[in-house]
């Protein structure tokens, strides 16, 4: 059994344990550590490197033009669906977010990574909390710049997470009815930029396939650090897929104490032998483990409950 099914069990279990117990699951746990094939080595989190993010190839953006020219409208990123909100960086959830971004970190220094697709099986499973803190803990970094795409152009949710417009997005530059620096925004004084999901789109998927789409990523590549693009659940369209195609890793979000393992396995196998990095375990309840398996923390602190999407 490969380690993201069995990561998957361990999700079937909590379930199961949550359900006996009749708790309430708190906070996110990464729960599969990729393996890429490539012997290990000493790593220091701070060394990825950023070749041409300011001047890059021919046609490409300049981050210095990208900052004159992109939209600032003033965010207001929703406290409850943050970990980092408020200055308390010191929480659980925040902690678990620093963990994922050192193991992505990780792989970045032995293969190219640098977009990545963040998506889940069905709905309500917390892709779009994942993908927006993941953001928001990688522009804690010194000079890191990273950009949160909005491409589940079904059921957009990540302009209300961060209190951004959702128009122009992503569906106007896919349509040609907007360049890159009207759909990008810059709302914060961290290096964090969003391009949101646009307005109503009665053929996502075909906009998607849209060489715009593959364009539009080849630009964005040498400006900055890192893509993330929250896409809409695998199994019930083939938006995610179609996506991965086009980016450099996938992590796979399951709901622990909700997600079924059948319907996971089959949703995550789609993936898996393509660019799957693993598996993230949302909402775990911390006082409900299996040994070792789950991180422990001096204090017991519990992390703000969340119903991510």
């Amino acid at each position: 059994m490969s380690r993201i099914h069995e990561a998957l069990k361990k999700a079937a279990q909590e379930r199961s344990a949550q359900l006996a117990a009749g708790v309430e699951p708190s906070f996110l746990e990464v729960v599969d550590a990729p393996r890429t094939g490539v012997p290990p080595r000493e790593f220091d989190e701070a060394e990825t490197s950023r070749p041409g993010v300011l001047t890059g190839p021919p046609g490409a953006l300049r981050f210095e033009e990208l900052i004159k020219r992109c939209a600032t409208p003033k965010w207001k990123i929703d406290p409850r669906m943050s970990a980092f909100e408020g200055g308390d960086d010191g929480h659980i959830g925040a902690e678990r977010f620093r963990t994922l971004r050192a193991r992505l970190a990780q792989i970045a220094g032995t293969r190219q990574l640098r977009s990545i697709v963040v998506t889940s099986s069905v709905p309500a499973e917390g892709k779009t909390y994942v993908a927006s803190n993941l953001a928001q803990s990688i522009v804690r970094q010194p000079d890191r710049k990273v950009l949160l795409i909005d491409a589940d152009l079904r059921a957009s949710r990540l302009h209300q997470v961060m209190g951004a417009p959702r128009n122009p997005g992503l569906s106007d530059y896919l349509r040609g009815e907007a360049d890159e620096f009207k759909v990008i925004q810059k709302g914060s004084d961290a290096n964090l930029f969003l391009i949101a999901s646009g307005s109503e789109a009665s053929n996502p998927s075909e906009l998607l396939l849209n060489d715009r789409m593959k364009r539009l990523l080849e630009r964005m590549a040498p400006v900055f650090d890192w893509i993330i693009i929250d896409t809409p659940p695998s199994l019930p369209v083939h938006d995610a897929s179609m996506m991965s195609d086009l980016c450099d890793g996938v992590l796979f979000v399951v709901r622990a104490g909700s997600t079924d393992y059948e319907v996971a396995a089959k949703a995550s196998g789609s993936f898996e032998g393509r660019n799957l990095l693993g598996v993230v375990l949302n909402r775990v309840e911390s006082d409900i483990g299996y040994g070792g398996y789950y991180y422990r923390y001096p204090g017991g602190e519990e992390a703000k409950k969340t119903e991510g999407s």
